[in-house]
């Protein structure tokens, strides 16, 4: 089996984990190869060589399974790096809550063993793309979780005038607008008072950051839909953010966002459901008072 493995790099106290992963990896007979930028870091920080075929430097070739090892955060950068590449992500965490690197240190051993059985399913996830007249994010203008429309250098509210399929629906005046996926809906969006939405759904849900009026509140629309937004505000400039990546647009800017057209496919163990990490992650169906 070719794995690649991408990591985030301040793990610093997480050396006994990476040794394990990889011993366990080699043990297997697996073909490991590993992001540049992470080889750099288990080479020159951790003093840790671990036994690879090759580094991953530019395009990807043949990859059956990525792991991403870190929290959520390395998962979508690790989506990013796959660029479009159609590689089965399995995201093992190593940071605190981990939605989407669900696979904990104390299940490692036995989740490796059921991926090298392939005893294993996986989750296509629906991704969002940025369209712009101009050349945003040097090409990869796509999100897993969300894009985030927010003001920038100013205490002030921004307005967003937001059109669905060209068809007006309102002029959010707040402190920003995120259009999230059904998996980015446990994430910005939550965070937000937005509903939950099961990832298999096709749906956006358009939450506003700290709206003006009390009476706005989340939106959930088709996946279908393309959502046109134009900012405006008392600066010439506001931030759009896809995940993790953020740059600095002009607000003469139109955005359209829409579903895009390939997903990213996510590994869970065979007994792993969404409603198990709706009791362990966010504390459904336990009560305190039972001890």
């Amino acid at each position: 089996m070719k794995i690649g493995v991408f990591g985030r790099n301040d793990q610093t106290d997480k050396l006994k984990l990476i040794q394990n992963l990889f011993g366990k990896l080699n043990e297997r007979g697996a073909e490991v190869f590993v992001q540049k930028n992470f080889y750099t870091f288990l080479t020159d920080v951790l003093k840790y060589h671990p036994s690879i075929a090759g580094v991953i430097e530019g395009e990807l070739t043949g990859l059956d399974i990525a792991l991403s090892v870190g929290g959520d955060g390395t998962f979508l950068r690790t989506v990013a790096q796959l660029n479009q590449h159609p590689v089965p992500i399995l995201g093992i965490n190593t940071g605190r809550l981990g939605f989407l690197a669900d696979i904990g240190s104390e299940q490692l051993e036995e989740t490796l063993d059921e991926l090298f059985l392939h005893n294993y399913r996986i989750e296509e996830r629906m991704m969002l793309q940025l369209h712009s007249h101009k050349h945003l994010f040097q090409g990869y203008n796509y999100a897993l979780n969300e894009v985030a429309i927010l003001r920038r250098d100013t205490s002030s509210m921004i307005t967003i005038h937001t059109f669905l399929n060209d068809q007006y629906l309102t002029s959010y005046q707040a402190d920003g607008l995120i259009i999230a996926t059904p998996t980015g809906s446990t994430a910005y969006s939550l965070s937000l008072n937005g509903p939950i939405i099961h990832p298999e759904s096709d749906n956006i849900v358009l939450s506003p950051v700290a709206p003006h009026s009390l009476n706005v509140r989340p939106l959930v629309v088709p996946g279908s839909y393309t959502i046109t937004l134009q900012v405006e505000n008392r600066t010439p400039t506001f931030l759009v953010a896809l995940d993790s990546r953020s740059e600095v647009l002009t607000t003469e800017t139109q955005l359209k966002v829409s579903k895009a057209g390939f997903k990213t496919s996510v590994v869970h163990r065979l007994d792993h459901t969404f409603y198990q990490t709706l009791h362990d992650k966010l504390m459904w169906g336990v009560d305190k008072r039972v001890k």
